[in-house]
């Protein structure tokens, strides 16, 4: 691929590391606090699910003590000798009805645990509804403020960040912190509930074999701590990964066609391999991190099972508890086993989500560059279209960071020859004054920094301050919908999106009946064609508008920027892609539309350019000449020698 397109992915990757999990996540507590009413909901259904849990366990130890004949209900054999129970207190309580060998109290407690799991059953139903349903809320937050941050960000973020890597972000990143917001909080906090109530009533069960039973802890504290933070660092690479990956499929499907017109599907799928092969092997790395940790987690339940059963047993055996005590410890460990090992699966679900979540924030904390803070203009106020240059020199912001490591981007689009000049400037002490509702042409060779003078005046890049000026007032002081609704800009790299024809006219405006829309194809020489077409004005273009030619796609965006009414109208080399007949057709059908508002016209066709009030003439990014059609041939300069060869090139053609 292109060695600009490299360089972008690379200041991806080398972008300053990221916070701490726990900072990473941070972000997320405003999106939780909109939602804080269903949270504190669904944390009551999930309490009201533990407690009922938590009662099955005591429920099957009454049943066993009732069979086995038990004076009381988890009793055990005092100093004295006298059968006690083991509570004393609030635990003896809870159990009413009780019988040694009562066919009541087996009836009793059988339609209780059956209402226990069928209740516990209900709000693990509510819960989940409730909290997996609230991380769908914030997931569709999440994506609208990540939207909406792209479309507010400059070309300079576009510059360093390819689409696909942005688009990964948007997608696998987003999906890792939904993760978190739903199961994670939700198996937490289900973990948690039940490890405290179950270690309460299994220390009133028994407190010495409690003791035992919570010895391992600690190793498995140890052991989600140290594998937690291995997991979190291998998930941070592999996303970076999977994004390079994803920037390398849309890249080449998007240029599939130049791909096959080289013939290179072999050296990208060979270019394609290293990438895929490293994403791959990150990932096997993760694998076998998980499969150390999981099987470490369970050998660690193992053995604390092991210990009831050695202590358990022996503490029956001594009549130092029930064996329904017993049972009903073997069940609360039993009830502990998912939470232990969600333990090590929810640690798993947060790191990959702090990694991911620290991936968002990159594009969620970055602060556009033009924005309206210096607008002193209220919004709605409608410019005159007067427009002013006062000795604007101007360099791209991506000209001198890394220069060592990135050359200088091309000069065609985005950075108009950025690089090519002295010092990196593209321009160099423009003054130039447009009048309102004149027609101005800007002619010069490829890099000389034409499209750059257009794309300042709709502030796609921010020029220097008081340089350039709009009805007098600088170009910051306009609120920027206002300014760019005024504007009806048609860039050199037409782009059409995936609509039909109809709408893609219409881009941009509220509504638009199918009169206004045909009148503005009209204009722009499109209709005819159109016209042509099977559904006419419903026709689908694909995506790019690929099922148009050239000069189809750039008379369909001058159609929308037509269609806009706009006081001031930027053509930038708008009729490149058309023959000299089509261009004076949408000349003729634009002589009426440029009366009366600003008009700017880029081209390097002499025949678009020679009515225009007024021609300038750009060369290594200064104004080298200036005057009309009439007089810039009578000076003999740069313009006469390209209308000279231009009238050779169409003498040529017509022999």
């Amino acid at each position: 691929m292109s060695t600009p397109a490299t360089t972008a992915a690379a200041e991806t990757r080398q972008a300053p590391p990221q916070g701490s999990a726990w900072k990473n996540l941070a972000g997320l507590f405003p999106y939780l606090r909109r939602y804080r009413g269903k949270i504190a909901l669904g944390m009551l259904t999930l309490a009201l699910m533990g407690v009922l849990g938590s009662l099955v366990p005591l429920s099957t130890g009454i049943i066993t003590d009732t069979l086995a004949g038990s004076a009381q209900p988890f009793a055990h054999t005092a100093a004295r000798g006298a059968a006690t129970a083991v509570s004393g207190g609030w635990l003896d309580r809870m159990v009413p009805f009780y019988a040694p060998h009562s066919r009541r109290t087996l009836a009793f407690y059988c339609l209780a645990l059956i209402a226990f799991v069928a209740l516990k059953g209900f709000f693990s139903f509510c819960t989940r509804m409730i909290l997996i349903g609230v991380s769908r809320d914030i997931e569709f937050d999440l994506r609208n403020d990540l939207l909406g941050r792209l479309l507010l960000l400059e070309p300079e973020f576009y510059v360093r960040n390819r689409t696909g890597e942005l688009m990964s972000r948007a997608t696998n990143d987003l999906n890792a912190v939904r993760m978190v917001l739903g199961p994670g909080i939700m198996y937490s906090a289900t973990t948690l509930v039940t490890m405290m109530l179950a270690i309460v009533i299994m220390l009133k069960l028994s407190a010495s074999l409690t003791l035992w039973v919570l010895l391992p802890v600690p190793a498995v504290a140890l052991a989600v701590r140290h594998f937690g933070k291995v997991i979190h660092d291998l998930y941070e690479k592999i996303q970076a990964s999977l994004a390079v990956l994803s920037a390398r499929v849309q890249e080449n499907l998007s240029g599939v066609r130049v791909i096959r017109a080289y013939a290179q599907e072999e050296a990208e799928i060979r270019g394609f391999d290293a990438p895929n092969r490293e994403y791959v092997a990150r990932n096997v790395q993760l694998i076998r991190t998980w499969s150390m940790f999981m099987p470490s987690l369970q050998a660690l339940i193992g053995t604390t099972f092991l210990i009831v059963l050695w202590k358990g047993g022996s503490l029956v055996i001594r009549q130092q508890i029930s064996i329904g005590a017993f049972v009903s410890f073997f069940t609360f460990l039993g009830l502990l086993v998912w939470p232990m090992i969600a333990l090590g699966w929810v640690t798993n679900i947060f790191q990959r989500g702090a990694a991911s979540m620290g991936r968002l924030n990159f594009i969620l904390t970055a602060e556009p560059q033009i924005n309206d803070r210096a607008a002193t203009l209220p919004a709605g106020t409608v410019p005159a279209g007067e427009i002013e240059f006062r000795d604007l020199t101007f360099a791209y912001p991506t000209t001198f960071q890394a220069a060592a490591q990135r050359p200088a981007l091309s000069g065609n689009g985005a950075n108009g020859g950025a690089g090519a000049h002295e010092n990196g400037a593209v321009l160099h002490d423009i003054n130039l004054r447009i009048a309102a509702g004149s027609t101005v042409a800007i002619v010069g060779p490829t890099g000389s920094g034409k499209t750059t003078l257009a794309a300042l005046i709709a502030r796609l890049w921010e020029a220097p301050v008081d340089s350039v000026l709009l009805d007098g007032k600088p170009l910051r002081a306009w609120p920027l919908e206002t300014l760019r609704r005024a504007i009806g800009y048609v860039p050199q790299d037409t782009y059409l999106f995936s609509e039909t024809i109809g709408e893609n006219i219409a881009f941009g405006i509220a509504t638009a009946d199918p009169e206004r829309v045909r009148r503005a194809a009209q204009i722009a020489s499109l209709d005819g064609d159109i016209q042509g077409f099977p559904e006419k004005y419903e026709t689908m273009v694909g995506e790019r508008g690929i099922t148009l030619s050239g000069g189809q796609k750039q008379r369909a965006a001058i159609a929308r920027a037509v269609i806009r009414d706009p006081r001031i109208l930027i053509l930038d080399d708008s009729l490149s892609s058309v023959d000299t007949q089509t261009e004076e057709r949408i000349l003729s059908g634009l002589r009426g539309v440029f009366r009366g508002r600003t008009t700017l016209l880029i081209s390097h066709r002499c025949s678009t350019v020679r009515n225009a009030d007024q021609i300038v003439v750009l060369r290594d990014g200064r104004i080298v000449e200036r005057g009309t059609h009439d007089e810039l041939l009578a000076r003999g300069g740069y313009y006469a020698d390209l209308h000279q060869k231009q009238l050779l090139e169409e003498e040529l053609e017509r022999a």
